[in-house]
Parts: structure tokens; C-alpha cells; sequence
């Protein structure tokens, strides 16, 4: 009988950018070649874990969890190379056969990270002595131990680690591990392996350490390490694998190469079989809610959710709040569906739940720190809403528990929190405080690469031209789920510039290889786990070389676990709005009640009905402001719907389009049965929401709510079995309820084709509530809404949003004053009706800087000098960094100061500042000090000389502040910008633009000459219109052809292609002038405007002088204006063509007057 073979050294994705194998594809391997179970060792952690046993157990495999760990060569603490064989770490193979041995490899991993990070995350023996109970070892590859002193010609070092770990691990439990594949340092240390394990009884076990799981994936492979280690393919001496053996090998294969070893491959099977360890079934591990003495959970939860429940009950019948006092709904109603929340919370055992998240945000609105209306299916809850979890009526709404918690599947409720991003963190310290630190923890993440990034990284590894890989990755539809193999499917371009040329060929084919694998593992941006013991007893921890800790599961792992997930969003809305509030109570003396506004007001609703919704939460994008101007809402279920709507797939699919008509023809409505009305009067005949679905299975069908819950997942999964046998059960119950079989077939198609792109309503409208509160702060309150929102913006380094935001503001008439050093507070203020700089703006200064500058001046009543800051002032606080910066950004300006002045004297302010620390110091050790010391007089060539001019104050601006404050390049040719260009950078939608050319103009900043490895020219910059910023790239083909007109500073006119990759939106560059040659030659026509009555001709024979000095190929036409409006056109016979630049216009207009002058473009 032929022994049986089972891998047990084996990498996947989770030896980030090392191995090139999926789990998945590790167990297919497997499954395939009949094995009956297979290992997964990665490097130094367990990542994989979870999903490895779902996979295994899926196809029947027998799923051994292990990892390959870096054992320091003396202490775990000591941070140094081991002596003079210079070695940071060996290898070492750890199997776990046992739940004690799970238990004991979270501990060793989670320990190599927080104790013995060196390079690598490492144990050291003693570490692994005290937890290696449950575990098996296996010497590892030519990293370890064992082979690393045979192959340094010393035996004996060998032997003895042999002996040490034999003795740490339980009789039998340590293997000698034997590989080849085919290395000349393999061929002579297998043989001296060997005889030690001989020698001293120990058995031995044959591995592949696999890679990848097929021979021709070692490119593959080759090129990942060359991504982690960030070198070329070309690179002599990279780091690589120098063979292709580090695939996955039949049991035929593995027997052939240890035919001399039989009992190698042996006890391979037989390790296997001693291997049992299994994740228990899933249960749930709350963490313990300590109710008052002597209280019950549940008995707790009913006191707090009544006592909650009565409050919003008396606040309904005085109509505050977002529901209303119409008698729509009957008390009864509302406390019938409590009991029945209650009732069901119970008998899921989920009271614990309810009480951990009703005590975190209460603690948080005792903090002061604001807290979100809710998020997702939660606010369907009423038990939700009467805890104050959620702060929407879901009755008055109608929005379903059953979408939340369904009674037909019992699972742990999911409700995610949003609180003030500025102060987010404070509760995850509370969570932390009343749980214990052991006991909570923020969720790992990972990183994947994107169809795009693979293409660029491969790309960069095999030294294709950045251009022609940029062109590339471009064709690759720009969607979150876009892939390489679809893209060959429906892109042509790409699929004939494939087959066409061999080295695009290779780099596609490997991109597609490797795309979707790990890159990184980082923090999840919310997900915040929390246990009832030390988490380490259910899973293991990582570290980053930050020292964030994480779990070293996903969050889907993590659930699966049964442990408790919660997601603690910041919302940086939400700091807007307490920002606002702020300000208008600084301000005003008004203490608004944002939790109470009616949701009826019109100013609100004329904001958004007229689009003016910059700012505005979730409906600030182009194309949402559109929508609105088109719908033209005019209650808050408007918004909602609107926020359903503004999705990919209702678009697409013409919907929205519908829904519009709808609202504006209403004899287009139409339903299906009349039973439809009740569910789709709201959204006019159309399926928006789940929640439609389930109450028409419920109303038409028969369907239970929880049914209903499970019929709209079904169809969310497109499941063809499960929604064959719902649709049988559909029209059955329809037919119950005397609907025709054909009707209800019918009815039911129409719900799957629209279930596609319904949305949570109760998302939706809890969302909606944050816009409303946003909008009605900017109707009512616009710069104390537009003062926060500039500082949330600088807060985060957001310089394009700060100058889109501050160009709303001019809009809308709202000066923005520059910082002042007597006057800028920490963060953007409302001064007057004006809004002020916060100093925090100004770069190089940082928050005690900031603080120590505003406790001076309170201190001193005001600077009177810019030499009055370094009065009370430590220059290692303040250093010259900083003032330069202040003087640039124009803080000094209101002093009396010019610019130009005070940075003449910066290094002798720097001097006094230091003066003034020695006399402070002096003062301190004498009790008889000298005086303080005294600033300086001013030369008088100082106080004459003159300021700088605009284009240097502007530029410096540029440097301080990151964009222009008292002025702008382009701000004279505002209004014919406007028409030069088919964008304003503002304007610009990622959706509706993206990958089409645009036309822009604006300034060039951070320009960054850059060449490719063919020792081409191209270059990087930032071009800022009046509106915001966007990156451009010129490529050698058009930066040969342009470049001469790209410098720092220069005005330009470009025309590219946009490429809007979220956060990494940017201009392809095709061509480019400077403005004020755009300006002429762009022209279509020149109007010149003259004003009939008391127009001499000497005013006429002065203007053909003027045009007859600028002839050129524009068309000049002449629009003749009487008093009483008439207006001619007339052409010249004289004059027909000018050159239409900025001396022309500036002439006439002298002439006639301002405005007197049209340019059409």
C-alpha cells in the first residue's frame, strides 16, 4: 500500500508578496491530487486561518493549522544580530495538533510581534518552551536551525539544537524536515540531516515549502518578491528563488525525490492524522455588561428601553423631534412593536448587546462628543430609537426591524456607530478602560492589488515604459470590482494591444496572476473588536512596525469567531456640525438643538432645491446637485429617496431618470395591483428600497417580515436555486390572497429586476437626517457652516477642498480674512459676518505653537510688534520655521507690519527671542537679575522700505498657506476663464468625466521635472484654477512637445485626459499654452460695446487707432447700445480682425469703459 503524503510546510498570499498562492487555490491543489488533508505555514503568522478551514472543510480536506516562525538566536529582547554568524533569526515549523496548541501558537505569534519584532517577528526557545504544549515541530528549510550550522561545517551546533528542541516539544512531536528542490546547498545538507536524526532517534518529514502552486507560476512569483523588495527584474543582485520547484508536487513526485527517505514521506500522513484541531461550532462571546446590583439583564434592558421609549413618546406628542404628532400611528402601535423588539431580544439572548452599545453612546454624549443618527438597518429598530442608539422614528418612516434583526436566522445584530471624527479615539479608550486593554482590540485589514496597481507594479518590475504602462492600466474600466480577465473581455483596445505585442502579453498575464493578492495588512478604518477574556485565548495579534496593534483576523474572521465586532466610524460630518454649533454660540448666544429641527423648512429645502449643497452631507457632488435641481425635493422623505437613488445601478438602469418624470407626471404612475399602492406610494410605483420588497412578499404573498428578510437576500445573492423555490412559494401565498398565478409571476420578476439596485431605506434615511442637519446649518447659518467646514478641510490637509470651499464662500459673499496673529484663534472663526484664519492652517506651525501664541497675546492683551511674541515665548516652540511662515501667510500684516519688513528683521526677532530667554534664565538664578531685555529700534531703511510685490506675496502665500488668501493670478480673468475652459477644476465629476478629455486653466505649482528609465523627460504638477487642484502628469510625448511652457508659476491653458482614481484623481496631459497666448488664439470673436449718446469722434477715431495696432485673425464686431437698451450688431469695413490679448482689452476699456469688452471662446 502506498503511504499516504500530505504537505505540511506550505505559503500563501499571507506571506505577503512572498508567496504566490491563494488559499483557495492551496486547497484545490489538494482536493485535486486526492490528498486527504494539507497544512497552511506562513511566515510569522496565521492571517489565513479562518478562511483556511472554511475552504478545507468545504471540499472534504483536512485543513492543519501552522506557521513558519522566526526564532531569535538568543533572547527575543535583544534587538541586535546574533553574534559574529551575523543571524537575526531561524526558521522553525509549527503544527498545531490541538486546541491547547492553537491556544499556545496565538500566544507565540501574537508575542513575536509585541516582544520580539526584529526585521521579523521572533520567539525565542524560551517562549516556545513554556507554550509548546499541543504543537509539533519540523526543523524548517535551509533558514533553520539544524541546516543553517550544517551548512557553516558545524555539526555539533546542529546536534545540540537538535537535542533542545526535541526536549522543548513532546516525545515524538519534533521532526527533522527534508526538502530539495533541486539546490546544490540543499544536496549537501539533506545527507548530514539526515545522519543527525539517525543518531539521535528522531524522525524525520519531507516538505516542498510550496510558493505557488504550479511550476509555471514562478515568474510569477519572482516578480512579487521583486514588488515587497522593490527592486527590477533586471537587478543582479536581488533577492529571488533559484529554482521553479517551489510548487505544489504530486505524492508522486515527493515519494521520487525521497525514495532513500521513505519513512520521510511517511510520516507525513501519519503527522497529518495526529493533527485535530478544529475552530469549535460558532457561539457567541459577549463581553460582560455588568448591570446594577441585584438587576437582571433583561430586567435592565426593559427599565432603560421604557424609560427611553416614554421620553421619545412625550417628545412626539409636542412635536419635536424628526417624527410627528399628525396621529398617523396610535401609542398602542408604538408599544406593540416594542414589546415585540424586546420579546425577541430576549429569546436571541442579545440583551447584552443592546446595553454594551446604549452605554457606549451615552458615555459619549456625557463627553460631550457628538454622536451619528444612526447607520444602516439599525435605524429600523424602535427598541434602537428608544435607546437612543438611533434617532429616527422607524414607524412614522416605516422602516422594519426585520431588515435588522431577523427571527428566522438568528445572528448577532451588527450596528455600526459614528462619532466626531476628532474624537473618535476617545472611545475606543473607553471601551478600552471598561473592558480591559487585553480585551479590545482594532481589526486588521488588507490591502489588496487592484487590476490597476498590479499592472503598474509588474509594469515597474519588467522596466516597461512608465507611458506605455500608465496607457495600459487606463484601459482597465475604473470600478472597484474591475478585472484584468474582464477587461480583455470587453475592452478591444487592450486585447489587440496584447496579442500584438509579447512583453504587454507578459505583463497582462502576470498582473492577472497576482491581482486580488495581499500587499499590506493595516487597520481596519473602524472595526473594533471586543471579548470577555483576554483576546489572545481566541485569536492571535499582530503589530505593525508603528506598534498599532491589530487582530491577525478580518473582520468577517473575526465574526465568524463569534466574537463581537462593532464599528466605531468617525464621521467628519459630524465634527462639522459640532464646530458650527460652537460658533454660533460663541457667536450669537443661540444654543441650537440640532437632534430637534423641524424637517419642514423651507429655506432648507430651497438650498436644495437650487443645488447649492457644497458642504452639504452626501449630496455635494456634481451629479447629485443636478439630480436635486432636477427632482426638486420638497420634504425629507424627497432626500431619502434621493439618496437611494444617486446609486451606479439605479442610474444605469434609467431608474432615477424615471422617478423624476414620475414626480413631474404624475399620470405616469402607475401599479401593478392596486394592493402595490400603500408600499410604492411613497416612491411613486417604483421599487427604492428593500423594504419595498418585503412588505410586497409580506402584503401580496403571505410571506412573515423575517420570510421576507430572507427573500431579498436571496435575490441580493442571485441564488438560481433559492430563488426558484421563493418564487414557488411567492406565487403560492399571492394565490392565497386571490392574485392569478400569471399576475404574481409577474409582480415577482418586476421585484427581482429592481431588488438589484434597491437600497436600505433605513441607511438612507438616517443619513438623509445628517444632510438635512448639514443643509439647514448652511441655509440658516452659512459662515459659522463654512468657517467649521474650512477647518474640518485644513484639519485633514485638504488644501484643494480648503480653496473650493473658500471660493463658496466668495460666491456666496463671505470675505475670508487672512490669518492674524492678534486674531486667528486655533482653528477657521467667524469674525463679523467674515470668516477668519485659524493659525493651525499656516503650515510649519504646529498645535502648542498654536496654543502658545494665543496664551501670549491674552497674557500681554494683544501683540503691539512682531517682536512682542518672543516676550513670553520659547523660540524652540515658536522657532524661525514657524514666524517665517506667519509673516509669509500675512499674520502680521494688522501690526502695521509689511511683509516684506518683518522678514527683513525675522533673524533679529530670533535674536531677541534668545535674549530673552537668558535674562528670563538670569532673572531666575540671581535675586538681584538684570532687566529684561528690550527689542531692538528699526533701521530706518527698514521702516521705508517698500512691500513686496503681488506676484511675491501671492507666491509666499502659496508657501505658508498652501493656496491664496488676499488674492489670486487669475482672479482678473475671471470672467473669461470661465468661457475658455470646458471645466472649472471644481466642476470636474469622477463619474461623468472620467477617462474624457477636459479643458483647464489655471497656475502651475510643485512642478516636479522627472525622467524615465529610458532617460526620457516628462514631469508632475499641480495646476490650481480659481475653484481647487488637480494633479497633471505630462508624459514624454507631450512634455517634448510642451514642456518648454511648464514651469513653477506660469499660467497655463491644458487640454489631457481625466483619470479618477478616488483619492489619486489627475490630468493626462496632451497639450498646453500659456494663458494669455490661449486667450488670443482660442478666440471665436471680439465684441466691442459702445454706448450710443455722447460718443465723439475723437472716441471713435482713438478706438480704430487702438484696433488698427492689434490686427490679427479674431473677428471683431461691434454691439451698438442706445438708451433705451436697443442693441445693433455691426461688423466694420475698416477693422474686421485683432489679435484679442490682455493690452487690447485694458486699452479699450480705458476707452469705453469697464466691461466694454466680450471675448467668445
Amino acid at each position: 500500500m502506498e503511504p499516504i503524503f500530505v504537505h505540511l510546510h506550505n505559503h500563501s498570499e499571507y506571506s505577503v508578496l512572498d508567496g504566490c498562492l491563494r488559499v483557495p487555490r492551496l486547497v484545490s491543489e489538494a482536493y485535486e491530487q486526492k490528498m486527504p488533508a494539507v497544512a497552511l505555514t506562513d511566515h510569522g503568522n496565521i492571517f489565513g486561518a479562518v478562511q483556511f478551514f472554511k475552504e478545507a472543510k468545504a471540499k472534504g480536506v483536512k485543513p492543519i493549522l501552522g506557521c513558519e516562525a522566526y526564532v531569535a538566536p538568543q533572547s527575543r529582547f535583544d534587538k541586535k544580530p546574533g553574534g559574529p554568524q551575523d543571524i537575526h533569526h531561524f526558521h522553525l515549523v509549527l503544527l498545531v495538533k490541538d486546541e491547547a496548541g492553537y491556544r499556545n501558537l496565538c500566544e507565540l505569534v501574537t508575542r513575536s510581534y509585541t516582544e520580539g519584532f526584529y526585521y521579523r517577528p521572533r520567539i525565542d526557545k524560551e517562549l516556545l518552551a513554556a507554550h509548546a504544549g499541543g504543537l509539533i515541530g519540523l526543523s524548517a528549510c535551509l533558514k533553520g536551525e539544524l541546516a543553517t550550522w550544517l551548512s557553516r561545517g558545524l555539526p555539533e551546533k546542529a546536534e545540540a539544537a537538535a537535542k533542545e528542541y526535541a526536549s522543548i516539544f513532546a516525545p515524538g512531536d519534533f521532526y527533522v524536515e527534508l526538502m530539495d528542490h533541486g539546490l546544490p546547498e540543499q544536496k549537501a545538507v539533506n545527507p548530514q540531516l539526515v545522519a543527525v536524526a539517525r543518531k539521535l532517534g528522531l524522525p524525520l518529514a519531507a516538505t516542498n515549502d510550496i510558493h505557488f502552486a504550479r511550476r509555471e507560476d514562478a515568474e510569477s512569483q519572482d516578480v512579487l518578491v521583486c514588488i515587497q523588495t522593490n527592486r527590477k527584474i533586471s537587478d543582479p543582485d536581488r533577492l529571488k528563488f533559484s529554482t521553479d520547484q517551489f510548487y505544489f508536487k504530486s505524492a508522486a513526485e515527493m515519494s521520487e525525490l525521497f525514495k532513500d527517505a521513505p519513512d520521510a514521506i511517511e510520516n507525513t500522513g501519519k503527522i497529518a492524522a495526529r493533527c485535530d484541531f478544529d475552530f469549535p461550532p460558532k457561539k457567541y462571546h459577549l463581553p460582560n455588561f455588568e448591570p446594577p446590583a441585584g438587576k437582571e439583564l433583561s430586567e435592565y434592558l426593559e427599565e432603560v428601553a421604557w424609560a427611553g421609549f416614554h421620553a421619545r413618546m412625550e417628545a412626539r406628542a409636542k412635536g419635536d423631534g424628526n417624527g410627528d404628532a399628525r396621529g398617523v400611528h396610535t401609542p398602542a402601535e408604538y408599544e406593540d412593536r416594542l414589546k415585540r423588539e424586546l420579546a425577541l431580544v430576549k429569546k436571541m439572548g442579545f440583551e447584552g448587546y443592546f446595553l454594551i452599545v446604549w452605554d457606549l453612546l451615552k458615555a459619549a454624549r456625557e463627553k460631550g462628543i457628538p454622536v451619528g443618527p444612526g447607520r444602516g438597518s439599525a435605524a429600523g429598530s424602535l427598541l434602537a430609537y428608544a435607546l437612543r442608539i438611533t434617532e429616527i422614528d422607524p414607524i412614522e418612516y416605516d422602516l422594519l426591524f426585520e431588515r435588522f434583526l431577523n427571527p428566522e436566522r438568528i445572528s448577532l445584530p451588527d450596528i455600526d456607530m459614528d462619532f466626531c471624527a476628532r474624537r473618535r479615539q476617545e472611545m475606543i479608550g473607553y471601551v478600552t478602560e471598561k473592558y480591559g486593554a487585553a480585551n479590545v482590540c482594532q481589526i486588521i485589514t488588507f490591502g489588496t492589488m487592484a487590476a490597476r496597481g498590479s499592472i503598474r507594479d509588474v509594469g515597474r518590475v519588467l522596466e516597461v515604459p512608465l507611458p506605455e504602462v500608465d496607457r495600459i492600466a487606463k484601459m482597465i474600466p475604473f470600478s472597484v470590482d474591475a478585472t484584468i480577465a474582464e477587461a480583455l473581455k470587453t475592452v478591444p483596445e487592450l486585447r489587440a494591444l496584447r496579442d500584438r505585442n509579447s512583453k504587454v502579453a507578459q505583463l497582462l498575464a502576470i498582473a492577472q496572476k497576482i491581482e486580488g493578492q495581499v500587499r499590506n495588512p493595516s487597520i481596519h478604518a473602524a472595526g473594533v473588536v471586543i471579548t470577555p477574556k483576554p483576546l489572545v485565548e481566541f485569536l492571535p495579534l499582530y503589530q505593525s512596525t508603528k506598534g498599532e496593534v491589530t487582530t491577525q483576523f478580518a473582520m468577517s474572521d473575526v465574526e465568524a469567531l463569534g466574537l463581537l465586532k462593532m464599528d466605531f466610524l468617525g464621521l467628519r460630518n459630524l465634527t462639522v456640525i459640532d464646530d458650527a454649533l460652537a460658533l454660533i454660540k460663541a457667536e450669537t448666544g443661540r444654543a441650537v438643538d440640532i437632534g430637534t429641527l423641524p424637517l419642514d423648512d423651507p429655506a432648507t429645502f430651497e438650498l436644495f432645491r437650487s443645488g447649492n449643497t457644497d458642504g452639504v452631507f452626501q449630496f455635494e457632488s456634481p451629479g447629485m446637485k443636478d439630480l436635486l435641481r432636477r427632482f426638486g425635493p420638497t420634504e425629507f422623505r424627497d432626500l431619502v429617496a434621493l439618496n437611494a437613488l444617486y446609486r451606479p445601478g439605479p442610474l444605469k438602469s434609467g431608474m432615477t431618470d424615471e422617478s423624476i418624470h414620475r414626480r413631474h407626471h404624475p399620470e405616469r404612475i402607475a401599479y401593478e395591483l392596486p394592493e402595490l399602492e400603500p408600499v410604492l406610494r411613497e416612491t411613486r410605483g417604483i421599487i427604492v428600497y428593500q423594504e419595498q420588497v418585503m412588505r410586497i412578499a409580506t402584503d401580496l404573498a403571505g410571506f412573515t417580515l423575517g420570510g421576507a428578510d430572507l427573500l431579498r437576500k436571496a435575490m441580493g445573492k442571485k441564488d438560481k436555486e433559492t430563488m426558484k423555490a421563493q418564487k414557488q412559494k411567492f406565487v403560492q401565498g399571492a394565490k392565497k390572497k386571490g392574485i392569478a398565478s400569471a399576475k404574481a409571476d409577474k409582480i415577482f420578476e418586476q421585484i427581482k429586476e429592481f431588488a438589484e439596485y434597491g437600497f436600505n431605506k433605513s441607511h438612507a434615511a438616517v443619513y438623509a437626517l445628517v444632510a438635512y442637519q448639514t443643509a439647514w446649518l448652511k441655509a440658516h447659518y452659512p459662515v459659522h457652516f463654512l468657517a467649521a467646514l474650512l477647518t474640518s478641510e485644513a484639519e485633514r490637509g485638504a488644501t484643494p477642498q480648503v480653496v473650493k470651499y473658500i471660493g463658496e464662500c466668495h460666491e456666496m459673499g463671505i470675505q475670508v480674512l487672512p490669518p492674524d496673529i492678534n486674531k486667528s484663534e486655533f482653528r477657521f472663526t467667524v469674525e463679523g459676518g467674515d470668516i477668519r484664519f485659524g493659525l493651525a492652517a499656516v503650515k510649519g506651525i504646529g498645535q502648542a505653537a498654536v496654543e502658545g501664541i494665543v496664551a501670549a497675546r491674552r497674557s500681554l492683551g494683544g501683540f503691539k510688534s512682531p517682536f512682542d511674541l518672543f516676550l513670553e515665548h520659547d523660540t524652540k516652540v515658536v522657532n524661525r520655521k514657524a514666524v517665517e511662515s506667519l509673516i509669509k501667510a500675512g499674520a502680521f500684516d494688522s501690526l502695521g507690519w509689511k511683509r516684506s519688513q518683518c522678514f527683513h528683521m525675522l533673524d533679529r526677532m530670533i535674536e531677541f527671542g534668545h535674549e530673552v530667554q537668558k535674562a528670563a534664565a538670569a532673572k531666575q538664578n540671581s535675586l538681584f537679575g538684570p532687566a529684561g531685555a528690550e527689542p531692538p529700534e528699526v533701521p530706518p531703511e527698514v521702516l521705508e522700505m517698500r512691500e513686496w510685490d503681488e506676484s511675491h506675496v501671492l507666491s509666499y502665500e502659496m508657501d505658508s498657506l498652501g493656496l491664496y488668501i488676499t488674492g489670486h493670478p487669475l482672479a482678473r480673468f475671471k470672467d473669461r476663464l470661465r468661457k475658455l475652459v470646458s471645466h472649472m477644476i471644481a466642476e470636474i465629476d469622477p463619474e461623468r468625466d472620467f477617462d474624457r478629455d477636459v479643458r483647464l486653466a489655471g497656475i502651475i505649482g510643485s512642478f516636479k521635472p522627472l525622467k524615465t528609465k529610458k532617460d526620457e523627460r516628462m514631469a508632475a504638477f499641480v495646476l490650481e484654477d480659481l475653484t481647487g487642484k488637480i494633479d497633471v502628469v505630462s508624459f514624454p510625448e507631450s512634455f517634448g512637445r510642451f514642456g518648454t511652457y511648464l514651469r513653477e508659476g506660469q499660467l497655463v491653458w491644458i487640454k489631457g485626459k481625466y483619470m479618477g482614481e478616488e483619492e489619486n484623481r489627475r490630468i493626462s496631459l496632451s497639450a498646453a499654452m500659456p494663458l494669455a497666448e490661449a486667450f488670443e488664439k482660442q478666440a471665436k470673436r471680439i465684441v466691442v460695446r459702445i454706448f450710443l449718446p455722447g460718443l465723439e469722434d475723437a472716441t471713435i477715431a482713438e478706438l480704430k487707432t487702438v484696433l488698427d495696432g492689434y490686427e490679427g485673425k479674431c473677428p471683431v464686431q461691434f454691439e451698438l447700445v442706445t438708451p433705451h437698451s436697443y442693441r445693433v450688431v455691426a461688423q466694420s469695413a475698416e477693422v474686421q480682425k485683432v489679435t484679442p490679448s490682455e493690452d487690447l482689452i485694458k486699452k479699450i476699456e480705458g476707452l469705453l469703459g469697464e466691461n466694454s469688452v466680450a471675448v467668445e471662446y
